[in-house]
């Protein structure tokens, strides 16, 4: 699936420029739902700067009022992003984020132990020696290694945590599991989404009524209609 070339800078963006459904950012962006719902409500780590997809050629204002129009709308890339090559090396990791490696490690050896030391090595950016150290509980911090969701931190992403946890599994023969954790949140956050969407509308539409009324009954403003009755009391 194609993404925008900065999908949480792109998602920012959307959210705060347009009407689009969370679930059609997410989709666009090839993101969580919550992740969104994270950036809307910035519970994010860091408050992002936003990129704006029609400047970078990725969306059309066009595609955006399609979408706005159909909440069930998915929109579609107007032009891909240029891929972006780097010579090889180990997988690039902010410097904020590297003190929590050693707890995301941590955590994939206990939750899902088929995982290799390469996909690990892939996913957070580490070496097979550290990796190795975490498993023999030889580390020199030991001590101070908490486990955490490697995505809870930001140091991967669900989807590519999924994937690597699948091929693991079938290499093993076992069968994937199904992470089932944000399903309820996710129906009922799209369901509130799509209610508090509707009701803005009828605010509107209200709004607009009561301000085209208004003074409808004046002759001019301030003088009052002399032939309709005074209101009883």
């Amino acid at each position: 699936m194609v993404q925008p070339l900065m999908p949480h800078a792109t998602a920012a963006w959307l959210v705060e420029n347009s009407s689009l459904t969370f679930e059609q950012i997410a989709q666009f962006c090839g993101l969580h739902i919550l992740e969104v719902q994270a950036i809307a409500d910035d519970t994010a780590a860091t408050k992002l700067t936003g990129r704006d997809p029609i400047r970078a050629n990725e969306l059309t204002h066009d595609e955006i009022n399609k979408g706005q129009a159909d909440p069930d709308y998915a929109l579609k890339m107007f032009k891909e992003p240029d891929p972006v090559t780097r010579t090889k090396g180990p997988r690039y990791t902010p410097v904020s984020k590297r003190q929590d490696k050693p707890d995301g490690i941590a955590w994939i050896i206990k939750n899902h132990p088929e995982v290799t030391d390469g996909q690990i090595s892939k996913l957070i950016g580490t070496t097979r020696t550290t990796i190795g150290a975490i498993r023999e509980r030889s580390h020199w911090n030991m001590a101070n290694i908490s486990p955490k969701d490697p995505v809870t931190v930001g140091l991967t992403s669900q989807r590519e945590l999924d994937a690597a946890v699948a091929k693991a599994a079938k290499a093993k023969g076992l069968e994937a599991p199904v992470d089932t954790r944000f399903e309820g949140d996710r129906e009922a956050l799209i369901t509130e989404l799509r209610a508090e969407r509707e009701q803005h509308a009828r605010d509107a539409e209200a709004a607009l009524a009561a301000e085209a009324d208004d003074g409808s009954d004046d002759i001019l403003p301030g003088i009052r209609d002399p032939f309709k009755p005074l209101p009883t009391a």
